[in-house]
């Protein structure tokens, strides 16, 4: 049976799912009003994706707030490695908030597993507030000929390496979420990375792939639109707003 999966946006600071990082001030100023000058929240994803959709309307919410502008800045590449990293070296006074996902906790592995420099430490970071927690879906085209999970591994089965997904980059929750299935139905698929969520889904809608795995949240104007259909879910549970869910764990992976 597969492990369930979900997408997770965490609002972390520096000091850290599909979560915003918020930076712990030192001791030094750890009396000094805050805040007293405009926040800045890093998104490690281009705009229109789950992390994005979650930093906006939250920034305006916190303007309201702490009565200060909360700037959201989109910092992208390697599949958020990039914005990740420029969070891990910022300041630890407060004034940089980054909106994760899960995806967070696993560049630091593969520096590991690939004897490499780590890009940053999940010790940089301190997690602020659990934002989302939504279950990762398998998302095809209206027009895909697959009924279930049953057929679409089948296919795969005929067709190794054939059958394209888009993901957000390598090592991304939308890439791991779908190498975990392929590993767990015994397929090849081709990875087609691209530079966030909102470009792997546009990648979908243009017909350059057949499917993807993601938050819900960005698929669901589409799903409601009847130009997308859900195929699966990684949940333990149907998500609210859903009204068809068939689960991995129905089809025995």
């Amino acid at each position: 049976m597969m492990t369930h999966r979900k997408s997770i946006v965490v609002l972390m600071a520096v000091l850290v799912g599909a979560g915003l990082l918020g930076l712990i001030p030192k001791p030094a100023v750890a009396q000094e009003a805050y805040p007293t000058r405009p926040v800045q929240v890093i998104v490690p994803f281009p705009p229109g994706g789950v992390a994005d959709l979650v930093a906006r309307p939250l920034a305006a919410v916190m303007e309201k707030i702490l009565k200060q502008p909360v700037v959201v800045a989109n910092k992208t590449g390697a599949g958020g490695a990039v914005g990740m990293q420029a969070a891990a070296v910022s300041k630890a006074d407060g004034y940089t908030l980054m909106v994760a996902l899960s995806s967070i906790s696993v560049m630091p592995e593969v520096d590991k597993v690939f004897g490499r420099p780590q890009t940053y430490k999940m010790e940089d970071f301190a997690p602020i507030a659990l934002l989302t927690s939504d279950p990762t879906i398998l998302v095809i085209k209206k027009e895909a000929p697959w009924k279930n999970v049953a057929d679409f591994v089948e296919d795969a089965k005929r067709r190794p390496n054939e059958i394209k997904y888009s993901s957000s980059g390598v090592y991304g929750t939308m890439h791991v979420a779908m190498e975990m299935f392929a590993h767990a139905a015994g397929i090849k698929l081709r990875h087609i990375p691209t530079a966030g969520g909102a470009p792997a889904l546009t990648a979908l809608l243009g017909g350059h792939v057949e499917c993807l795995s993601g938050g819900p949240n960005v698929s669901i104007p589409h799903i409601k639109a009847g130009t997308l259909r859900v195929l699966a879910g990684w949940g333990g549970e149907k998500a609210a707003g859903l009204a068809r869910r068939a689960y991995f764990k129905r089809a025995g992976l």
